[in-house]
């Protein structure tokens, strides 16, 4: 089996291009499915490739079913969903005739309501790195950018110089599946870029330029962790009681261009979704607030 999952992963690098998030999951979800077949199906394991065969919907089902003593539907759903498209995978190299995952039943999840801050909130957050040092900028142009594109994590720190056309104010960026987006970026935010761009070259501590926008205090390429971690400083600082992510930025820039009249297809294509259903969870906030408008002015309510 193992044979086939290098196969896989060789596959979602080169002609998937998943990002390294991605490729963490699915290493993540199909070693610990391969754990479970050697301890409680070593017949499978020890079959090799041939083992595949093997596995039957009633395996899998054990196996999410050892899945929920420690965790929620939303993972064991996730983990279910890498099992597909690596049986998937397999089909079409001719290592299985029928994909076993297509016959067990994904677990319901609890729809949640996207967690987004309020615009007093947002301010006070883009307010909070003061100062005109080098990082400090730096951390201001990210904040700003963060909530004038709805980018995600993995984009903001993949971004390169030539991604960002500051005189037209828009911003080129290549999403999941490698898929190619133009996003149009506001004046604030396109100022602090500029601010950020003229004091970066004092980041690189004399080494050689290179393509990435944001920069660590090393000359580098920011991480994702790095920018997860100076969020959690401003908003420490503004004294927002709310855990604070770039995703729940993603979430506020989406839910403030509804709650200000934008069209559901226009924000779906601002967020790079592949289906507009996914988009379509952003209007449960909008109901809510069409619910308390209803009740606080309808003389009926």
């Amino acid at each position: 089996m193992q044979s086939v999952i290098d196969q896989f992963f060789q596959h979602l690098k080169v002609e998937r291009h998943a990002s390294v998030h991605t490729l963490k999951n699915y290493a993540g979800d199909l070693r610990q499915f391969s754990v479970f077949v050697d301890s409680h199906y070593p017949d499978v394991s020890r079959s090799g490739d041939d083992g595949l065969r093997k596995i039957n919907p009633n395996l899998l089902r054990s196996f999410l079913s050892e899945l929920f003593k420690d965790h929620g539907a939303t993972s064991v759903a996730r983990k279910l969903s890498t099992l597909r498209s690596f049986f998937d995978f397999a089909m079409r190299q001719h290592v299985l005739d029928n994909n076993p995952a297509k016959a067990v039943r994904s677990p319901k999840i609890p729809k949640k309501l996207p967690q987004f801050l309020t615009l007093d909130e947002v301010m006070a957050l883009l307010g909070a790195p003061k100062g005109d040092g080098s990082l400090t900028m730096r951390d201001k142009a990210i904040l700003e950018l963060f909530y004038a594109s709805g980018l995600r994590l993995s984009e903001l720190v993949a971004l390169n110089s030539d991604q960002i056309d500051l005189a037209n104010g828009m911003v080129r960026i290549l999403g999941k599946g490698n898929k190619e987006r133009m996003v149009p970026v506001g004046q604030k935010a396109i100022d602090a870029i500029k601010n950020y761009m003229e004091a970066r070259g004092n980041l690189l501590n004399g080494k050689p330029d290179q393509k990435g926008v944001f920069l660590n205090k090393s000359g580098s390429r920011i991480s994702a962790r790095a920018v997860e971690r100076l969020i959690e400083k401003y908003i420490k600082l503004t004294g927002i009681q709310k855990k604070v992510t770039p995703h729940v930025l993603r979430h506020t820039f989406a839910t403030h261009l509804l709650n200000n009249g934008a069209d559901m297809r226009g924000i779906q294509e601002l967020l790079g979704h592949a289906s507009l259903s996914t988009t379509q969870r952003y209007t449960h906030v909008e109901l809510d607030k069409l619910m308390k408008v209803y009740d606080k002015t309808h003389p009926k309510a």
